[in-house]
């Protein structure tokens, strides 16, 4: 997934209403990004981060930035734009770069199913299909450690009930959990701050639901899928 134009670095001056972050940039000149992320972003959104920025020219919008990245400037990076999740594993899919769904060769996006819910992936082959969620993570409490979620996820419990729904013979629900950071080795979910979606990662699991977590790359001008990362089992895995 390539950025759009050459992104810009500054430093956080704060993060506000959600989906709005001050910056001021390098030449001192303060501007405000549009934050693509609705989590609490815990560790990310402190005054004086370095920040960088993807600026537009595109006239229908009124913010000329968009957040992209926290540089923790030890050369490590987090992905804050919960949006371009799904086009990484896109990208990821088509280059069969996921171990574990390679032998699906359709891929349909954002299809409907179960009681007014959304699969990210429909994926098949003609006989069997799977349907494949996947969750941004850029939550770390702990060394090399990444967690989801980052605050409670109603949301995100409906998806694992529903998916739960769809396992039979022929047809495999997977959760990816996308970790946006570059400084992390293991993947586990955050029971402590969504008690609620952790049951029902066990409730999912029992049911059938596999989960698989991989973190990115950081490139000169994108972000892509790296390598798969070892699960934590607290109960849920």
């Amino acid at each position: 997934m390539q950025f759009q134009s050459n992104l810009v670095s500054g430093r956080l001056v704060k993060r506000y209403k959600r989906f709005f972050a001050d910056v001021e940039l390098s030449n001192g000149r303060i501007v405000t990004a549009h934050c693509p992320n609705t989590g609490s972003m815990i560790g990310l959104a402190k005054h004086g981060v370095k920040v960088w920025l993807e600026p537009n020219e595109d006239p229908r919008k009124k913010l000329k930035y968009s957040w992209k990245l926290v540089d923790h400037e030890n050369g490590h990076f987090t992905g804050v734009d919960t949006s371009i999740a799904n086009k990484i594993v896109y990208e990821a899919l088509l280059q069969r770069k996921i171990l574990e769904i390679l032998d699906y060769d359709i891929i349909l996006r954002e299809q409907k199913y179960g009681a007014n819910s959304r699969v990210d992936f429909l994926l098949s082959n003609g006989s069997k299909t799977c349907y494949l969620e996947v969750k941004s993570v850029t939550l770390c409490r702990q060394e090399k450690i990444a967690e989801f979620p980052d605050t409670v996820t109603s949301r995100g419990a409906k998806h694992l009930k529903e998916l739960s729904k769809t396992v039979n013979t022929n047809t495999r629900a997977i959760v990816l959990y996308l970790v946006q950071r570059s400084d992390c080795n293991y993947f586990k979910i955050a029971d402590d701050l969504d008690q609620t979606y952790f049951n029902k990662t066990i409730l999912s699991k029992n049911s059938g639901v596999e989960f698989v977590s991989y973190r990115v790359n950081f490139l000169s001008n994108g972000i892509e899928l790296g390598y798969k990362l070892e699960l934590i089992d607290n109960s849920s895995f």
